[in-house]
C-alpha cells in the first residue's frame, strides 16, 4: 500500500535587493522553517545578489523544507524600498522552486512604497548658489 503524501504548506519570503538575496520559508502560522542569505553560499560581496547564487540559496533551502514534508509555497517577493524594483535573484529562486516539484500557490510582491519621507534639503527657497 502506497503511503498517503500530506499537502503541507509554506510561505516562502524573498527579499531581493541589488546588494543581496534572502529566502525565509515559514510555516501557515510564521514558525520558521529555514532561512538562507547569499552570505551563507558565497563570500564575495559582489556575487551574493548574483542569480546563480540564488539557484544555491534555493538548493539548500529546498533540502531542509523537504524534510518536513513541504509541498505548497505561498510565495511573497520583496525588493529594496523606494529602490529600483526586485533584485536579479528573485525571479531564479522562484523558477528554481517551481522546476523542483514544489507547487506555488501564489505570488506576491510586497515591496514597501515610500509615502512622504524626510524633508528635502535646501530650505523653503531651494539651494541658493
Amino acid at each position: 500500500m502506497a503511503k498517503e503524501q500530506k499537502e503541507v504548506s509554506a510561505i516562502a519570503y524573498i527579499y531581493a535587493s541589488f546588494n543581496n538575496t534572502i529566502v525565509h520559508i515559514t510555516d501557515l502560522s510564521g514558525n520558521t522553517i529555514s532561512r538562507v542569505s547569499g552570505g551563507m553560499v558565497t563570500k564575495q560581496d559582489r556575487l551574493k545578489a548574483n542569480p546563480t547564487t540564488a539557484m544555491f540559496i534555493t538548493k539548500k533551502i529546498e533540502e531542509e523544507i523537504k524534510e518536513h514534508g513541504v509541498n505548497n509555497l505561498y510565495v511573497r517577493m520583496r525588493g529594496q524600498t523606494g529602490g529600483q524594483g526586485l533584485g536579479p535573484g528573485a525571479n531564479t529562486v522562484i523558477k528554481t522552486l517551481s522546476k523542483d516539484g514544489f507547487n506555488i500557490l501564489s505570488i506576491s510582491d510586497v515591496t514597501r512604497v515610500p509615502r512622504g519621507g524626510p524633508k528635502k534639503a535646501g530650505g523653503r527657497r531651494g539651494r541658493r548658489v
